[in-house]
């Protein structure tokens, strides 16, 4: 398999307008190749592929499909492509790998994928992978493991090119030409002094276009950011992204050089942020994935539903409250949903807006009540606007103008009292340390509903009746 995505067959991906998924040709020979059992089949479809889309190719088909694709692939099944696998499905792919094929694939694999491999190893293959490893990629990737989960310690690889700070050009070219261990992909020579701290890093095109008799030093990049092994890796995916870095060092306790962290690792370490925000917003606590059975996936929701039956029962206390208004006028029940449904759909806008501008960190203590204002703002005009609609409505429909008028004034205030609710509950529960992603619905939809019917119905009652 190709490294090279400019190599893969334009037959191997679709015509139908996304360029990127897989052809349901090529998907339904591989299939063929399965149930034949045709060794030769399935390589030669494979062969084009790049191992990401081999492994989206592992996640759609079947569990038992699988089990025969591992068992008919083989040695095909390299180290690269069980980096692209979901973490669950990567763990139940490496059950069904023979011990032989597993050892050869993790050998190819740089440090940091080893360690990432590892991670969701039981303890025997871990220690027979590490035992089939040599001595110096063993002794470094167990010093890795040995930093916290989901830190900087994790995320780096070991393998790295460094060079003194007194170096010249000429002085790094010849010493990358002669080493046979140079790292697979790396962008930077970083500089270390006598004590193997770093101090600057100098960019391969900035050493390949300058004289050999240029200091190092002198060609550094302005952008300089070096990261302590306990850092947690989110905090690090934000400062590759906010400073555009490519490649950063990684230093120990004694701010000695130890590996380094390239954005490829920094990135997927965002998507993986982005992906638990939009499952938690979903009320999806546990890890998802489509390759999920029933009941994981049923435990992984239930927790959040069970919260939303509670502040549901809340919300229909507050219209228990007001059950003889709604007996002597039908119409308010008719026109109840509208008005919850409104205020819901416009303090999940809000909410999602910020609990992904704090994510980003765009939202602040500083700019906090700026945003919170701006929020109420557009909450009210919208409040305005679609209570003059759905008063013009109730005015038609029902015939009493009084009725225009309370919706109307109970879908300005339920809007308003959304979008402070989107913004301040989230804001919150960041405050105490609480994920806004996963509790901020619960809240935002209790607020939302019980302002809405007690509203509505609380004026009707004063108004109405």
């Amino acid at each position: 398999m190709t490294d090279d995505a400019d190599q893969i067959a334009p037959e191997s991906r679709t015509g139908d307008g996304d360029a990127y998924a897989l052809d349901r040709r090529r998907v339904t020979a591989i299939l063929h190749a399965l149930d034949v059992q045709d060794r030769d089949a399935l390589i030669a479809q494979m062969e084009p592929l790049h191992p990401a889309d081999v492994a989206d190719l592992i996640e759609q088909i079947t569990p038992q499909d699988r089990r025969r694709f591992v068992a008919l692939a083989g040695d095909r099944i390299g180290g690269e492509l069980l980096s692209e696998l979901e973490e669950g499905l990567r763990e139940e792919v490496i059950g069904l790998l023979s011990p032989e094929i597993l050892l050869e694939a993790v050998r190819d694999l740089d440090s940091d994928d080893v360690v990432d491999l590892l991670e969701d190893l039981e303890e025997a293959q871990r220690s027979a992978i590490l035992g089939a490893l040599d001595a110096p990629e063993r002794i470094a990737v167990q010093q890795s493991l040995t930093y916290p989960e989901y830190s900087a310690g994790r995320l780096m690889q070991r393998e790295l090119v460094m060079a003194p700070e007194h170096w010249t050009v000429g002085q790094a070219i010849d010493h990358m030409r002669e080493r046979e261990d140079l790292p697979n992909q790396f962008y930077h020579v970083f500089l270390v002094d006598p004590k193997m701290r770093p101090v600057g890093n100098v960019t391969l095109g900035r050493i390949m276009s300058s004289r050999r008799s240029v200091a190092l030093k002198d060609i550094v990049e302005e952008v300089f950011r070096v990261f302590p092994a306990t850092d947690s890796e989110t905090d690090v995916a934000y400062a590759f992204n906010q400073y555009h870095l490519i490649s950063a060092p990684v230093v120990d306790e004694s701010e000695r050089l130890v590996g380094m962290i390239t954005i490829d690792d920094a990135m997927a370490v965002l998507d993986e942020e982005h992906e638990e925000d939009i499952l938690r917003l979903g009320g999806v606590v546990e890890e998802a994935s489509l390759s999920d059975t029933v009941l994981q996936a049923a435990r992984g929701r239930a927790t959040w539903l069970f919260v939303n039956l509670l502040t549901a029962i809340f919300a229909s206390l507050v219209i228990d409250l007001f059950a003889d208004t709604i007996d002597q006028m039908v119409a308010l029940a008719v026109l109840m949903p509208i008005v919850a449904s409104m205020g819901g759909n416009a303090g999940t806008q809000t909410m999602t807006v910020a609990v992904r501008s704090i994510a980003t960190r765009d939202l602040t203590a500083q700019n906090a009540l700026r945003v919170a204002g701006r929020e109420v703002t557009v909450g009210a005009l919208n409040g305005a606007l679609f209570g003059l609609v759905m008063a013009g409505v109730a005015a038609v429909w029902f015939g009493v103008p009084m009725l225009a008028a309370v919706i109307a004034l109970a879908m300005l205030l339920t809007q308003i009292a959304a979008a402070l609710g989107g913004i301040a509950i989230p804001i919150l529960l960041d405050r105490f340390g609480i994920d806004p992603a996963l509790a901020s619905g619960p809240f935002v939809t209790t607020i939302t509903d019980v302002v809405g019917f007690f509203t509505f119905l609380g004026l009707a009652s004063m108004v109405l009746l």
